[in-house]
């Protein structure tokens, strides 16, 4: 196969301000965690998310591992999760020495069900960590309801959803400490990094001396606790100021790729296109479908393997905690979650990059019909 014709799951796009930032870091020789841009990029992207602080680290899981210790949340301690999510909320849990405590996830959205919340409280329970998967808010004042009838802390995880709004306002800014990912595949990206945001300057304090070796603000060299080695560097704080000037043509671009792949894929049957709430601005991070067998003729598992055959990269949905080994210790034999585990055996995203062209969704799009009807003819 020829790779110029082999359209991948999601390829960046990098802004021509974020090149001449890294080249200025560059030449400045400030290429480590110090550097002006790492200050700026905190800045900045605090201001565009609607709080008063932001901590950049090295990744999004060192975020929610920071957001949780500058909680003080630890052993015996345990934080309520969606059972459909990436594995880095609920291993930032257990990182804490916590217990991942899952609560099914909504059929329409892939976020946490608030109506399921209640009954997995108990007297241990210090926290809530909505995700907002794929892009899409999860349901936030009921949430917030809960957390505030049983006095508990709301972590948002907002790795997938720069930029994504709830009832107007934008993710991130709801819980008392939250987290961005900048992965390679984010809307924003710093190749690596994450952030850590909140409203409450201890907290930000916190979360500052716990990514950097908890030095005593004192004097450096001395520790007073235990810190982990998460800064990110002024290199790739300089790619997200440059990447951050553009986040809402980005943006845009989500919309427009969501609103063609919906047109194209409408008619295909057995593809279940994204669904968004009235209440939720959807930035689509990733263009997410489930997959009917039977109505489509072929399983998930066989339209991804065969779209690969066809040059054509895609992702599973994230598994469910019965599939995940490491979390057998912290569930119960008889718990089980249907929605997530449905999820996951039927759904997949399409190449949704923001450096995906029109030619190609539609390629993708005409390549799952063809699948689809040949599927029917040899059944």
């Amino acid at each position: 196969m020829n790779m110029d014709d082999f359209i991948p799951v999601n390829e960046p796009v990098i802004s021509e301000e974020a090149k001449i930032y890294v080249n200025d870091a560059l030449n400045t020789g400030w290429v480590s965690s110090a550097g002006k841009y790492v200050g700026l990029f905190e800045e900045k992207f605090a201001e565009y998310i609607g709080t008063k602080y932001a901590v950049a680290v090295s990744n999004g899981t060192a975020a929610l591992h920071v957001a949780l210790l500058s909680l003080g949340i630890g052993p015996g301690d345990e934080v309520i999760i969606p059972a459909f999510t990436m594995a880095a909320s609920w291993l930032a849990v257990i990182f804490v020495g916590a217990k991942p405590v899952f609560v099914d996830c909504e059929p329409e959205t892939y976020c946490i069900d608030p109506k399921l919340i209640e009954k997995k409280i108990t007297k241990k329970t210090k926290a809530i960590m909505p995700v907002h998967i794929y892009g899409h808010p999860a349901d936030m004042d009921p949430i917030m309801k809960i957390a505030k009838k049983h006095k508990l802390f709301v972590v948002e995880d907002a790795a997938e959803a720069h930029g994504a709004t709830y009832r107007g306002k934008k993710v991130g800014s709801f819980g008392v400490v939250n987290c961005f990912s900048f992965y390679g595949n984010k809307i924003v990206t710093t190749g690596e990094g994450g952030m850590v945001v909140t409203n409450d300057e201890k907290l930000a304090e916190a979360a500052r001396k716990f990514k950097d070796l908890h030095h005593s603000t004192e004097k450096r060299f001395i520790h007073d606790g235990v810190g982990f080695n998460y800064r990110l560097t002024n290199l790739q704080a300089a790619l997200g100021c440059g990447q951050l000037e553009h986040v809402e043509e980005y943006l845009l671009k989500k919309q427009y790729m969501a609103n063609l792949y919906g047109l194209l894929l409408k008619d295909i049957p057995g593809v279940r296109t994204p669904i968004t709430k009235r209440y939720a601005t959807n930035v689509y991070w990733m263009y997410s479908v489930l997959v009917d067998p039977e109505k489509i003729g072929i399983t998930k598992d066989e339209l991804r393997d065969r779209l690969k055959e066809k040059g054509i990269d895609t992702r599973d949905f994230f598994y469910p905690p019965k599939d995940q080994p490491v979390l057998k210790k912290y569930l119960n034999k008889t718990e089980n979650f249907p929605i997530a585990e449905d999820i996951a055996t039927r759904g997949l995203y399409l190449p949704s990059g923001l450096a995906i062209t029109e030619n190609q969704m539609i390629r993708v799009a005409k390549t799952i019909k063809s699948l689809e009807v040949h599927s029917l003819k040899s059944n």
